[in-house]
């Protein structure tokens, strides 16, 4: 089984990679943009034909796209994850029709939740910015490609690697940073919103999951924790894996914003968000193995894929 990982040097594909690569009989492929890469892929500007001939010549029977933006300019993030899906969609047609696409969305295209109720996937999507509205473009383009395709809609992925980008990386480099002062301080914005955390290493083995399963698989799945944890909690709970001796602040008016999420505006005006997961129990047997307190000790231990 030969299968090519799109974004295959990033966080998630880092780890998508390594998962894959333990299976018997398969032969994993990376492409990006990376020199390293077996195959030169940047899905923010290939043509559908340049990119077709890349495939043709990968000849894969999955290909698994974990390349996107999550931070930048609406041009920026639209290129990556509204155009890009859109042109794979197009080159596989041509190229490869009968593999397998399993394309990696997010929970951000659900927009703010309401408390106490899981989004399903069949929940309205409302998304609050651009980097939702970008991935919901993307989506879009995968449901209605004809292509056997699944997308794998992500919550607030954390564990070993996580870059600082996110919170959890941001904070877990702010802990190393103040080390076991007793006078340290950790000044974050607010931090009374709730995620649905689920570890890296889960996502990674809900994409071998769908990578692997027979038959067509439902256009849209949730891969999350199922549950809504206070973002305190979770901070909280890393400074514990640090042995944190100091004290973490919150402010509305913080470096972090009104939002409490390490400036990320794709969380903006997002208070609650909870995935429900059933299905993904249903058509892959998946659900999460590792608890949130799981992947904090991993995070801080450093272990893992970067």
């Amino acid at each position: 089984m030969r299968i090519l990982v799109l974004g295959s040097t990033g966080y998630l594909g880092g780890h998508v990679v390594e998962r894959l690569r333990a299976l018997t009989g398969a032969q994993v492929l990376g492409g990006g943009r990376s020199a390293d890469a077996d195959h030169r892929v940047d899905l923010a500007t290939a043509r559908p034909e340049q990119l077709a001939k890349t495939l043709a010549s990968a000849a894969p029977d999955t290909v698994v796209n974990c390349a996107g933006a999550t931070g930048g300019d609406p041009v920026t993030l639209a290129e990556v994850n509204a155009r890009g899906p859109a042109v794979l969609c197009a080159a596989l047609r041509d190229a490869a029709p009968a593999a397998r696409l399993v394309h990696l969305g997010s929970a951000a295209e659900y927009g703010p939740g309401v408390p106490g109720t899981p989004d399903t996937e069949t929940a309205p999507t409302s998304p609050v910015g651009p980097y939702g509205a970008t991935k919901l473009a993307g989506t879009a383009a995968v449901t209605a490609s004809g292509l056997d395709a699944v997308v794998l809609r992500i919550g607030n992925p954390v564990g070993p690697g996580a870059p600082a980008g996110g919170l959890p990386g941001r904070v877990a480099a702010l802990l190393r940073a103040a080390g076991r002062d007793p006078r340290a301080v950790l000044r974050l914005g607010d931090l009374s919103a709730h995620r649905d955390f689920v570890d890296v290493r889960d996502v990674a083995r809900a994409v071998e999951r769908a990578a692997t399963a027979p038959g067509p698989l439902p256009p849209v799945l949730n891969i999350g924790g199922g549950a809504a944890v206070p973002v305190r909690e979770m901070v909280h709970g890393l400074a514990r894996h640090a042995g944190f001796p100091g004290r973490i602040e919150e402010s509305a008016d913080g470096p972090d914003g009104p939002a409490g999420l390490a400036g990320s505006a794709r969380s903006a005006r997002v208070s609650w968000q909870c995935s429900d997961i059933t299905a993904a129990a249903d058509a892959l047997g998946w659900r999460p193995e590792h608890t949130l307190d799981d992947a904090l000790a991993a995070l801080w231990e450093g272990g893992g894929t970067p």
